[in-house]
């Protein structure tokens, strides 16, 4: 792969990464924010059980960077017609969904599309398996990142009872088959699983309990997988022997600290894709075309949003 793993030392770039990172801090801030909803207590909790949290500048510039770095791999997929799968699975709360938005936010998102099913519904269920995730699998020029995949039968399917031992047998024998097939069809495949302790887990569900802004986050199956966390460690432990097979094997993040989390795979993804920047075009801005005659009309008011702010 032909990128260069550190920050680049050139002064233009140093500027650019300057001015980069004063236009997106606010944005960044705002999705970081979370603690104000927090009491007091809560918030000492959790400080104290990560005294040694990556620091916010490091984060952020390395986010940047990284993110430049997605924007050359996103050019070179559209460039090539590449197929990238990335499959993200693990535990509740562990935090890939934070790792899919710091991924896709700066992508253009008809090139990276994120895939998140429901429940499957009773003609669904009637189908084969796989049937219901082919249609989103990535065509030429894609990347699509699975935010839970077919291994909910190997999870919380098998785990919650809602797949008989016959089919998750099944699951386990057709599985490595049809992630061989999609490799062989020149897709990428990215099979990545997000690890954190027990102990983590239940502080992160207490915060989100009495976080207003992220109740939403808890369904039922996760605090039920409260109860079940040997049930769930047992099946992620047969699922890793049963489908890590050298054609998409698994890797695993750890994510106690969630901004190492988010580099770490990022720069993970990064590393294991051969793509290369993309020479393009120097754009220019066309000069806009005035006609004398041309007034523009006054529209009412009532079809402009009112300034609270």
């Amino acid at each position: 792969m032909t990128r260069d793993t550190q920050p680049d030392s050139s002064s233009d770039s140093f500027d650019w990464l300057e001015a980069e990172l004063q236009d997106t801090l606010d944005e960044d801030i705002e999705i970081e924010f979370s603690e104000p909803m927090l009491s007091m207590e809560l918030r000492k909790i959790y400080r104290e059980q990560h005294p040694e949290m990556l620091d916010r500048q490091v984060y952020f510039r390395n986010l940047l960077r990284l993110q430049a770095e997605l924007i050359k791999l996103q050019d070179w997929i559209v460039e090539t017609g590449a197929k990238v799968l990335v499959i993200m699975e693990g535990r509740d709360s562990a935090g890939k969904g934070g790792v899919i938005k710091r991924i896709t936010q700066r992508l253009n998102p008809r090139v990276a599309r994120v895939v998140a099913l429901p429940a499957p519904s009773r003609r669904e269920q009637s189908q084969w398996y796989f049937q219901r995730y082919v249609p989103y699998l990535p065509s030429a020029g894609e990347i699509v990142l699975f935010d839970r995949s077919w291994y909910n039968r190997a999870g919380v399917e098998r785990v919650m009872g809602f797949a008989d031992d016959g089919q998750v047998e099944n699951f386990f024998r057709d599985v490595p088959e049809f992630e061989r097939m999609l490799v062989r069809s020149d897709t990428i495949v990215l099979k990545y699983w997000f690890s954190i302790t027990d102990e983590e887990q239940q502080l992160r569900f207490m915060m989100r309990i009495h976080d207003p802004m992220k109740q939403w986050k808890l369904s039922p199956m996760d605090l039920e997988s409260r109860i079940r966390w040997e049930q769930y460690t047992k099946a992620k432990e047969e699922m890793f022997e049963r489908t890590n097979i050298p054609e998409a094997p698994w890797y695993i993040v750890e994510g106690n600290d969630k901004k190492r989390e988010r580099l770490n795979c990022i720069e993970h993804l990064l590393s294991k894709i051969p793509y290369k920047e993309v020479a393009s075009e120097k754009v220019t801005l066309p000069d806009r075309e005035y006609k004398p005659d041309y007034e523009r009309r006054v529209l009412p008011d009532e079809l402009y949003v009112p300034k609270i702010y």
